[in-house]
Formats: structure tokens, C-alpha cells, sequence
């Protein structure tokens, strides 16, 4: 196999340019010629005032030893000024990249050889490029011992690259390079690390990184404070963030690019941790000293009083922004929709859609179904259709949660025929796999006796790729237990379990009942026992059917366990099933157990 060659064609001989391997010779023209070019062997040879010197790669760790002899002139290789524009010249081009960085290894090994900051960049670049991370943890280890940095700039495209990556280790290696041979670098290198640990959320580890500033005795600049405060926000150290900007305001920084994003970070943090007075005050500190607020400050402000359930101070707030064209963020307006809810002003989250009319912002879903909602649960289920019904009116397109929703209330007031038009409207706009308004329908058809249209409806949902959940199943195990269809009751929880939906206290009631009405009761036994064993817990509807049960089939033991059970779990138990129990019990010569009963559940 040909080894690599590398020729220069020169007098002076500087660096290369390019490297050809095999069947091509690579030659290098002086500053005086044109773009270097690549030709084949047999094309082009070089002219009779260059000279040329072939070598090695695996020679170039020991080039300061070589020399050659043309003409009676004795010339060295290139130096390490010269070597580090091979290599750089090697890195440019995306054909020989790998041959530079073979270079750069070879090259290294020589004592003299120092990397200069366009070589590092260039380096860099390939490794990060080519996903090469072992080598640039090597790289590291080069620079630590060559005593060599890249640029800044560099040095922080390398510490967010390795964050993008999630290259934490090589991170790490990074900065303890960067603390000790160059402060300034440091700093921005460990606010590049902290910046890409907020993206991630992994604001513990911003923490750590901003302690170890301060053990190596960094001085941070307006964007690590920033980006900490930030870290501290998210985690919730409220306390922390006013600190941090406390140590800021003292330093005096006249101006700053990031004076604005630290105020608001502080505003952000004082909301949340429900000082929004105190963030207000910020503000308008802030608005004085003439930096520039925007509509995010606003968003902040109005949310943070929101959350205290300040209505006055929300409300200015709002009108302020909405006079200063500021209201641009839909966040603040489900916050206000939900403070509203929560203080009982529901005609007021009528006056947030109006708001957001105005200022030309779409109504979100969440906003829709948060009022539709929030009516249905302080005014009433009619009210709720109501509002849902003049919302649409006005325009505002509800979205699949809302839609959802209102079938719901449709189909918990009867209103069969409304609550199938919705459901066919979510069909025409493309909501047709939404479990939840499967289950209602179904549920409805099982209400309105239409067994079969329940079974299509879960055909065309299996069809359109939506696996039936838990509450599908249930509804279709009511279904066909309420008219004794046994048959279809054991193939539906065969289903269940073969796709794995794991059958819940709905469940299990729904199968005893109807094995119950069908007096099967060893298959009774059977499911309540599998129920107990998988730590179901008994509420009134399970005991009564099993208090039947027990009482049906003289199994007088289970049936005082039960009781007891029920005695101290606080379960009722209604008129007819106490009769029964109490009869079984006395059936048995228990008069002491039937006394208890009674005095227990109180007298029938």
C-alpha cells in the first residue's frame, strides 16, 4: 500500500497547501503565484527552479532532523510557523481534513511544535463536525500540556458544542483548562457551560458550575449573572436571585446588553415566590434609570399578581400594557382566566376573551376550556354549555380539549343529539383520535341502549390508530354486563388483558355486577378475589354487590369480613343489602354477629 506524500514546490519552501494521496502529487507555489492547484503525476511536474521534498507522514514527528540536498542547497522542513500553516491549509479543506488532523497528531510530538490559535480553531472545528469527541477530550490534554489556548470565541463554541452534545465530561475538562490559563476565557467558557445547562433544565448543575467560579475566584461578568439568576429562578431560591442582583447593582456596570434580561429574571423570581410587590417596585426602578422594558416585563408583572389573587393590581397592569401595545403573550391571559375562576368572577374571564380581541390574539384552546370548565364547575353544567355556545358565536374555534370537554356536559345533560354533532365536528376538523371523546360517545350509546353503534364506534377508533384506554373498556363492560351478554363481558377483558390495559376498581365492578345479575357467583368470587390481589380498595358500589354475593351463597366468614372491613373503612351500606346480610346471619345462628350488624349499620 502507497503512503501519503507531501511535496513542496518552492525555493523558500513554504507551508503546503493541500496533500493528494496515491496517484496524485500535490505542489505548492510561493505567495507570488496563483491558488495552488492539484494535478495529476503524469499532467504536471515541477519546474526547474523548485525544489521539491517528499514526506513521510509518519515521518513528520521527527522532521526538525531531516534535511535535503538539490543542487548542492541544504533545506530543512518547515518550521513551526510553517507546519501550523500546512496543518491549517490541510483543515480548510473538507478533502483533507483528515489528513490535517494526522498531521497535527505527528506534528505534536516534537518539542517545538506549538499550535497556534488558528490551527486550535480549525481543529476544533473538524473534531466537533465529524462528532470526534474522544479526540477533542484528547485535545484537552494537548493543550494542558502544550500551554496553548484557541481564541475566546472559540473556546465558547467548543463548551456549548460539547453541551449540545451532552459531553459533560469533556465540558469539565475544558474549564479546568480555561480557570487556570486565563481568567477572562474562563469566565465566558463557564457562562457558555451554564447558558447550555438552563437549556437542558438541568439548573443544578448551572449551580455548580457558579460555585465553582467562586472557589477558583472568577469575578462574573453581566452574562454569567444572568445566566445563574436564571438557574437559582427555575430551582425557586428567590432569596438567591435578589443577592445576585444586589452584588451586581453594587459593581456599577454602566451599560450592558444584559441589564434588561437580569431585571426581568428578578421581577420573574420575586413574582413567583409571590412578592409581586416587590417585583413591581423593580420595575419601575428599572423604567427610571431608562432601560428599556418590553412585553415580557408585563407578562411577568401581570402573572406574578394573578398568582396572589390581586385583581385590582392585575387588572391595572393589564390596561397599562394594552395602552402601551404590550400585550403580546397568551400566557398572562390564562392566568388571569384562572385567577378569575378561582375568586368566582366568572363573567370577568368573558372580559380577558374581549381583552384578547382587541389586541388581535387568538383565543387558545387551553384559555377556551379552562372558562368552559371553569363555568361548568361554579355555575353549572347548563351554564357552561351556554358560554360555550355564545364563545363559538363570537368566532372563537374551540380545539380538541374543549371539545372534549363540552361533549361531556352535552352528554351528562341528556343532550344525546348536540353531543353527536360536536363529536362529528371534531371529525370533520380532524380531532378523531381523542380517547377521551371516544369514551364519552360510547358511554352515551351505552346509556341510550345502542350496544351496537358502541362496538362500531370502537372498530372506526382502532382503525384510525387510537388504542382504546381503560375507560373505553369500562364503558363497554357496563355496556354489555347491564343486558347479561356474558360472552362478548369475558372477550372484552380478555382484550384488556391481552393489550395490556390494566383493569381498574371500575373495572372489576363493572364484571362482578354482571356476573352478579347473571348468579354466576363462584366467576363473582373469582374477579373480586383477583381485585383484592391486586390491592384494590372497597368503595360502596364493590360491597354491595359483594355483601350479596357472600349472603347469596351462605359464605357467612367472608361475609363478617367484609362487614368488617366496611365497619372500618367507613363504607355505607344501603337498606336492602343490610336485609340480606342480616338475614344470612341469622340463617346461621349468628344472632351475636347479627346484633352487631345492626348496631353497627344501624337498625333496617
Amino acid at each position: 500500500m502507497l503512503k501519503p506524500k507531501i511535496c513542496y514546490s518552492c525555493k523558500t519552501l513554504p507551508f503546503l497547501s493541500n496533500i493528494f494521496f496515491n496517484s496524485r502529487t500535490l505542489v505548492t507555489k510561493s505567495s507570488r503565484c496563483s491558488s495552488p492547484v492539484l494535478e495529476e503525476k503524469s499532467q504536471k511536474t515541477p519546474s526547474k527552479n523548485s525544489q521539491v521534498i517528499e514526506l513521510d507522514l509518519e515521518q513528520i514527528q521527527d522532521y526538525s532532523s531531516i534535511t535535503t540536498t538539490t543542487n548542492g542547497t541544504t533545506t530543512c522542513l518547515p518550521d513551526s510557523k510553517d507546519l501550523n500553516g500546512l496543518i491549517c491549509n490541510l483543515l480548510k479543506d473538507p478533502q483533507t481534513q483528515g489528513i490535517g488532523y494526522d498531521c497535527y497528531e505527528k506534528a505534536k510530538g516534537n518539542k517545538d511544535f506549538r499550535p497556534d490559535k488558528s490551527t486550535l480553531k480549525l481543529l476544533m472545528r473538524y473534531l466537533v463536525n465529524s462528532n470526534k469527541w474522544g479526540s477533542i477530550f484528547s485535545l484537552s490534554k494537548d493543550l494542558r500540556s502544550l500551554q496553548v489556548l484557541p481564541d475566546s470565541s472559540t473556546c465558547c463554541k467548543l463548551i456549548s458544542s460539547c453541551m449540545k452534545a451532552r459531553k459533560f465530561k469533556i465540558v469539565n475538562s475544558f474549564l479546568e483548562l480555561f480557570v487556570i490559563a486565563d481568567q477572562e476565557t474562563g469566565v465566558l467558557a463557564f457562562d457558555s457551560a451554564m447558558k447550555g445547562y438552563n437549556k437542558l433544565h438541568m439548573y443544578s448543575s448551572s449551580v455548580v458550575l457558579y460555585e465553582k467560579m467562586r472557589s477558583a475566584g472568577l469575578v462574573l461578568d453581566p452574562g454569567c449573572y444572568c445566566s445563574i439568576m436564571e438557574a437559582f429562578t427555575k430551582i425557586g431560591n428567590c432569596d438567591k436571585v435578589v443577592a445576585l442582583f444586589e452584588e451586581f447593582e453594587s459593581k456599577k456596570v454602566e451599560s450592558t446588553p444584559y441589564y434588561a434580561q437580569i431585571y426581568k429574571t428578578l421581577c420573574e423570581s420575586l413574582g413567583k415566590s409571590g412578592r409581586a410587590f416587590e417585583s413591581l417596585e423593580y420595575f419601575r426602578d428599572m423604567t427610571k434609570k431608562g432601560i428599556q422594558e418590553d412585553h415580557s416585563f408585563y407578562s411577568v408583572l401581570i402573572c406574578g399578581f394573578a398568582s396572589i389573587r390581586e385583581v385590582n393590581m392585575a387588572e391595572e397592569l393589564l390596561e397599562e400594557a394594552e395602552g402601551k401595545k404590550m400585550l403580546r403573550d397568551p400566557a398572562l391571559f390564562l392566568k388571569l382566566v384562572l385567577m378569575y375562576i378561582e375568586e368566582g368572577c366568572m363573567e370577568k374571564t368573558l372580559d380577558v376573551v374581549a381583552s384578547m380581541t382587541r389586541v388581535k390574539i387568538r383565543v387558545s384552546d387551553c384559555i377556551f376550556c379552562a372558562i368552559v370548565n371553569g363555568f361548568s364547575r361554579k355555575r353549572g353544567l347548563r351554564a357552561a354549555v351556554e358560554v360555550y355556545e355564545e364563545l363559538c358565536s363570537e368566532g372563537n374555534e374551540p380545539g380538541q380539549v374543549t371539545y372534549a370537554s363540552v361533549l361531556n356536559l352535552y352528554c351528562r345533560l341528556g343532550l344525546y343529539s348536540k353531543a353527536e354533532m360536536v363529536f362529528s365536528e371534531m371529525e370533520q376538523k380532524g380531532f378523531d383520535k381523542c380517547v377521551v371523546a371516544y369514551s364519552s360517545m360510547i358511554a352515551m350509546y351505552g346509556k341510550t341502549g345502542r350496544p351496537k353503534d358502541a362496538m362500531k364506534l370502537v372498530a372506526k377508533m382502532k382503525e384510525r390508530g387510537c388504542q382504546p384506554n381503560v375507560w373505553v373498556y369500562n364503558a363497554l363492560l357496563d355496556i354489555h354486563g347491564k343486558v347479561l351478554n356474558l360472552r362478548q363481558v369475558e372477550k372484552i377483558w380478555k382484550e384488556m388483558k391481552r393489550r395490556k390495559i390494566f383493569p381498574d376498581r371500575v373495572s372489576y365492578t363493572s364484571i362482578i355486577s354482571a356476573y352478579s345479575k347473571a348468579r354466576e357467583f363462584d366467576k363473582c368470587l373469582i374477579y373480586y378475589q383477583d381485585f383484592t390481589l391486586n390491592g384494590g380498595r372497597l368503595d360502596r358500589a364493590m360491597a354491595g354487590i359483594m355483601v350479596g354475593v357472600f349472603s347469596k351463597m351462605n359464605r357467612v366468614d367472608e361475609l363478617i369480613s367484609l362487614l368488617q372491613n366496611m365497619k372500618r373503612e367507613g363504607t355505607k351500606l344501603d337498606g336492602r343489602l343490610q336485609r340480606s346480610a342480616l338475614n344470612s346471619l341469622r340463617d346461621a345462628g349468628l344472632q351475636i354477629q347479627a346484633k352487631w350488624l345492626q348496631e353497627s349499620f344501624g337498625a333496617t
